[in-house]
């Protein structure tokens, strides 16, 4: 495949999958209702992203989940709007940064895990990495909440009891959906994104 027709295809995908966040962010397919909880499942397609595009454009994929949390902001979410209302600078990047680093760190952890694992083991690495994007969104999400919202109106003591209670379960749960979803998808995933993986590989190596 020569470096014109795979960059298209790559820039192809990246649309695909963003597509695929757009339409589960703005519909039930992108959240799993829990009672007050709500799972997001947008960290799957970031996730296949970085696995197959790369941490740059992983990245991106992740800058359009964030956007899509920032909107939510201002369509009715109301922690959402409270936090903009508190710190709108804080919420950005709260939005953004972990979202956007969920892309980066499959993009690079991936391609290493299989390096390190193998081929005949790419399960491992499919399941590792969709672990590792859900706790990198999980974890600096809530250390971003911390340090910028633990100061504002929304802080005390009773507000930090729920919310700490609230991401301990929300961790939890997270991290079973990634494992089962990406157990689900691993059969698909060894023949799309290892094939894709071995393409860019020729394709540096030609380079």
């Amino acid at each position: 495949m020569s470096n014109t027709s795979s960059k298209v295809r790559e820039t192809a995908l990246t649309a695909v999958l963003a597509a695929i966040i757009l339409l589960m962010a703005f519909t039930p397919l992108g959240y799993l209702r829990l009672g007050p909880m709500s799972i997001t499942l947008l960290v799957i397609p970031v996730v296949i992203g970085g696995m197959t595009l790369g941490p740059v454009r992983g990245g991106f994929l992740g800058a359009v989940f964030g956007a899509t949390s920032l909107a939510q902001c201002f369509m009715g979410d109301l922690t959402g709007a409270a936090m903009f209302s508190a710190n709108a600078v804080g919420t950005v990047i709260a939005c953004f940064v972990p979202r956007i680093l969920i892309g980066v760190v499959a993009g690079l952890l991936f391609p290493f895990l299989m390096k390190v694992l193998g081929k005949s083991k790419s399960a491992i690495a499919f399941i590792g990495t969709a672990v590792a994007g859900t706790l990198t969104n999980t974890v600096f999400f809530v250390t971003l909440v911390v340090a910028f919202f633990k100061d504002s109106v929304l802080g005390g003591g009773s507000f930090w009891a729920i919310f700490v209670t609230f991401f301990s379960v929300n961790v939890a749960v997270e991290l079973i959906v990634g494992v089962v979803a990406s157990a689900a998808l691993s059969a698909v995933l060894d023949r799309f994104v290892l094939h894709t993986a071995e393409r860019q590989t020729v394709r540096s190596s030609a380079q």
